[in-house]
């Protein structure tokens, strides 16, 4: 083998080296807007978390606030009401579970489970149906807690699901006090 031939096969190889980087960085270029579209918007990544002001909300009645895109009841129960939900039977419940994300995922769905505070008064829980993503109607149903009109899913006065098609509880977010009068979501 001449030194000619040595110097065109280490030619070739450069140039083959040099071509299939070029192309795998001219793919990389292509794909990347692709996979880069798939992350959170900044508005989503901007609602992570939010402080929502309860100041203003009396016993027995509740506010709904957007939170990642969806709605959050987060209801400042009665006496009455907290009594109510304390006296079922989680056994007797469609959905024995109660889907807190503060207490780490599943756990049983009491009452005490499912409330924000010691004392139950502060209910926080995602707004939307569990059936088909319907938003349910408040202090309505069979249960004075919560109607989903669309499909007739009752939900009681702990956000359970206690008649209807709906398979599961409305699902309470991580929520935190992180003074008297503000809630923190996310």
């Amino acid at each position: 083998m001449s030194h000619a031939d040595e110097h065109q096969g280490t030619r070739r190889d450069f140039l083959y080296y040099a071509t299939a980087g070029a192309g795998a960085v001219a793919a990389g270029a292509a794909v990347w807007p692709l996979v880069n579209q798939m992350n959170p918007s900044a508005d989503v990544l901007a609602l992570a978390s939010i402080r929502v002001d309860v100041s203003g909300v009396a016993p027995g009645s509740q506010l709904t606030v957007l939170w990642q895109g969806k709605p959050v009841f987060i209801r400042a129960r009665t006496e009455a009401e907290i009594a109510e939900a304390r006296e079922v039977d989680p056994a007797s419940l469609p959905d024995p579970l109660a889907r807190n994300e503060n207490l780490g995922g599943e756990a049983v769905a009491t009452d005490e489970n499912r409330a924000l505070d010691e004392e139950g008064i502060w209910l926080v829980q995602m707004g939307v149906c569990t059936h088909l993503g319907c938003v349910p109607l408040g202090e309505q149903g069979d249960f004075g807690g919560w109607f989903c009109p669309c499909h007739g899913s009752h939900y009681d006065t702990s956000g359970r699901i206690r008649k209807g098609p709906a398979p599961a509880n409305l699902p309470v977010p991580v929520a935190e006090f992180v003074d008297e009068t503000t809630i923190k979501l996310g």
